[in-house]
């Protein structure tokens, strides 16, 4: 396995840095676009590997050309996916994908790769059957690989659990303008995440779908979707590493068009930041973020409906003058890492003073931090997050630096305004 090697340039930060597009927008937006009845036409789409996995799909479905930088997409009521989808390492392509498999009379078998086969997927699979699709599992139960086919699902009302994946949720959301009955879905005990679903809700408007989300229920009309000429805004999740090294070094970071971004729960980034004592603005459609020599403060904050944020804000927490606490985020022990308990083991290597909590972290400021190695643990936004430490330190070393594919595969070119290029790949 490789490893990237860091020695940033010094003095003060200025620098530009464009991000992709949102994957979780582009993720709904492409569902949306092959369920429609006729061609839709997307743009600004990232070359994440999420995203990759249905646009695969899609191409050997024949559904799929491109015009330049923009995706047509000819969509149909009538769902014939691949016999096999593999998802990869892509959770959230093979959450949504499963429900759209469940539209199609033919067998589909959603499959992934070694550590996406880990992943729970129970309440989802769970959730399709009693809606009356037909998922045989073909390896352990609640897990892929999984065979689907339509059965009879009709749609009508459903219970689901809120603490779990918002992707469960939004990948039933997804399909629900395709069932006869069309789907309501209500949410028992704590939701999290709550923007993710309002994010489905406001794609899905966009291709024509009545989906209406208030207090603990979602419903959504029959009727299908219509085509549309779909722009994804920039990413606030990828646009979280290249604003919170500012509180690493000071000097400013500018993201061009992030302003444009209106409907991700990871916009709280800049709140976050302001908070922490950053100056935060906004300039024509861009995001700024400056720093002087203040000190940044500690703060204590509930990121369950911006949970992504979590790896950079921690590191961020490490640079205050008090200790800081993330709360309302144990749902992410079950992402690509355990995002609490494999985030606090690595930061210890620098020195890092981290009490994993229940429900998310303590972090205590650094007294003295080190160079080391640090194992991404196949996760994309530990390995953008740690690399973020050479501001501080000479010589970090990052590994398996590659897992950045997931949603940002140019991340350490495109971030070269402020990380440099690593020194070396081993």
């Amino acid at each position: 396995m490789s490893a990237a090697t860091f020695s940033t340039p010094g003095g003060a930060l200025n620098a530009t840095v464009i991000v992709p597009g949102s994957k979780s927008v582009a993720n709904r937006a492409l569902v949306c676009a092959l369920l429609a009845e006729g061609v839709s036409r997307i743009s600004g789409l990232p070359n994440g590997d999420d995203t990759a996995v249905i646009l695969d799909v899609l191409s050997q479905m024949k559904r799929l050309r491109q015009e330049g930088d923009c995706f047509v997409i000819s969509g149909s009521r009538e769902v014939k996916l691949p016999g096999i989808v593999d998802a990869q390492l892509a959770g959230t392509s093979s959450r949504f994908l499963t429900a759209v498999a469940a539209l199609g009379e033919a067998t589909c078998i959603v499959d992934g790769g070694e550590s996406l086969r880990t992943r729970p997927m129970a309440d989802l699979h769970d959730a399709l059957s009693a809606l009356g699709a037909e998922l045989v599992p073909l390896g352990e139960v609640g897990y892929i690989p999984v065979s689907v086919t339509r059965g009879s699902i009709r749609g009508g009302r459903i219970s689901i659990r809120g603490d779990v994946s918002s992707q469960f949720i939004s990948a039933l959301m997804l399909i629900g303008p395709m069932l006869d009955e069309g789907l309501v879905i209500d949410l028992s005990g704590e939701i999290v995440s709550r923007s993710y679903i309002e994010m489905t809700a406001k794609v899905m408007s966009s291709f024509g779908a009545d989906a209406r989300f208030v207090d603990s229920s979602i419903a959504i009309a029959p009727g299908g979707y219509q085509p549309a000429d779909y722009v994804v805004e920039p990413d606030f999740s990828s646009a979280a590493f290249p604003l919170v090294a500012v509180a690493l070094r000071e000097g400013s970071v500018r993201v061009p068009h992030l302003a444009l971004a209106s409907m991700q729960g990871d916009s709280q980034i800049m709140n976050i930041l302001q908070t922490m004592g950053c100056y935060v603005t906004t300039e024509n459609d861009d995001v700024v973020v400056v720093r002087g020599t203040e000190t940044l403060h500690g703060i204590d904050i509930d990121m369950s409906d911006c949970s992504d944020l979590v790896p950079a804000v921690a590191v961020a927490m490490l640079f205050a003058n008090s200790v800081s606490r993330i709360s309302g985020v144990g749902f992410i022990r079950r992402k690509e890492s355990d995002r609490l308990g494999d985030l606090a083991a690595e930061l210890h290597k620098v020195g890092a003073s981290i009490d994993v909590q229940e429900d998310g972290l303590l972090v205590h400021p650094i007294q003295e931090i080190r160079s080391a190695l640090l194992n991404t643990h196949h996760d994309h936004r530990l390995a953008m997050a740690f690399s973020l430490l050479a501001l501080s330190v000479e010589g970090l070393e990052v590994q398996d630096p590659g897992v950045v594919s997931k949603s940002w595969p140019n991340y350490f070119n495109d971030m070269k305004a402020i990380l440099g290029a690593p020194l070396a790949s081993h």
